[in-house]
């Protein structure tokens, strides 16, 4: 990859696209921003220190808090929101309105506790995290179908500042040989947070079944919200779905409504739903807040029947929902990394109907 390429890739990965680097590309970018590395960005970032100053160049305000019991957990604040990270759990647990209700569902019943990798109980913490799509493979990767694998969900993450970002690094996953990396972003002034997760190929898993070896792998990202007002997706234009969505789960959710370029949902307290679409955003309105999430749905291939979007609704007494974007599938060799953007937008309530105020923020008429 020549230098023009590395400025292509960034551009592309800073648009929010989601992005595929091969092994040998990325072994000569390496190669040729070693300089770049080791030499002009740490004089940069001395020279900006010396200058400016962290806090005074974007006015962002990091700061270590223990959240709920975890501590050295991370609080970022631009004094219109929050973001809270707890590396120990490998989530980002929380994004609001500074001092005010909190649209990420945390699960109080796990307040403080460590994750269990050998657990054969899933430990639902709640908040923000990504996991390897598409699900139904994960039996030819692991030894069992579920809890998720353990470098993605229940292992904990390193955690370093470099600047204004906050850079989680996962452990390589002993079944996917997959490392995961998510930088983590706040605005210095809207109320808007944005994510990129990059997954790494760091090893060949050689005792892996053969058909396991050569499955495509999409980033997904899951994050769950409180008990909503009700959540929509909107309709692509020339969607790819007959029925303008997929069903995911045995049946419809109840609630589901199509309102002219809308899908509707509300969480139903006694049973659980999935649905999935084409669309690059999701909206999730609550009594106080919207919470916007926009990943751009790229060429290629999607799991889950082509579903780049999915909306799944938890039935009590773990009142939560899961908005899901997921970025195409690939098949990684040793070296490969792949990309995807996600941007979390929060709006306050203005006192219309949620589809008024989703439409809105959304730009749907």
């Amino acid at each position: 990859m020549n230098a023009g390429r590395v400025t292509q890739a960034q551009a592309r990965i800073r648009a929010g696209e989601p992005f595929f680097v091969s092994g040998s590309a990325s072994v000569r970018a390496l190669t040729s921003l070693v300089f770049l590395a080791l030499v002009a960005v740490p004089l940069y970032l001395v020279f900006r220190e010396f200058t400016t100053g962290r806090k005074a160049s974007s006015g962002l305000r990091f700061e270590m808090i223990n959240h709920k019991g975890w501590s050295n957990s991370w609080l970022i604040a631009n004094g219109k929101v929050e973001v809270v990270v707890v590396p120990e759990v490998g989530r980002v647990m929380q994004f609001r309105f500074a001092g005010g209700d909190s649209p990420f569902w945390e699960n109080p019943s796990l307040h403080g506790k460590s994750p269990d990798p050998k657990s054969a109980d899933w430990g639902n913490f709640g908040g923000d995290k990504t996991w390897p799509a598409p699900q139904s493979t994960w039996p030819q990767w692991t030894p069992r179908a579920w809890p998720p694998p353990p470098a993605f969900d229940s292992m904990p993450v390193e955690a370093e500042r470099t600047g204004d970002v906050l850079v989680l690094r996962s452990p390589v996953d002993p079944y996917f040989g997959i490392r995961t990396l998510r930088e983590i972003r706040l605005d210095p002034v809207k109320p808007q947070m944005t994510i990129v997760t990059t997954y790494d190929k760091m090893r060949e898993i050689t005792d892996a079944p053969i058909d396991a070896r050569t499955n495509a792998v999409s980033i997904w990202i899951i994050t769950q919200l409180a008990h909503p007002v009700a959540v929509f997706a909107p309709i692509p234009k020339n969607t790819r779905f007959p029925e303008a969505f997929d069903k995911q789960s045995k049946d419809v959710p109840p609630s589901l409504k199509k309102l002219d370029g809308l899908l509707s949902i509300e969480r139903d307290s006694t049973s659980s739903y999935k649905i999935g679409n084409d669309a690059d955003s999701l909206v999730w309105v609550g009594e106080k807040s919207l919470v916007r999430i926009d990943s751009p749905r790229g060429e290629g291939d999607y799991p889950d029947n082509g579903s780049s979007a999915e909306i799944y609704t938890n039935p009590d007494p773990l009142a939560y929902v899961e908005l899901e974007l997921l970025g195409p599938l690939r098949v990684l060799k040793v070296g490969d990394r792949i990309y995807q953007t996600n941007t979390y937008t929060l709006y306050p309530r203005r006192g219309l109907t949620p589809e008024a105020e989703a439409r809105e923020v959304l730009g749907i008429q």
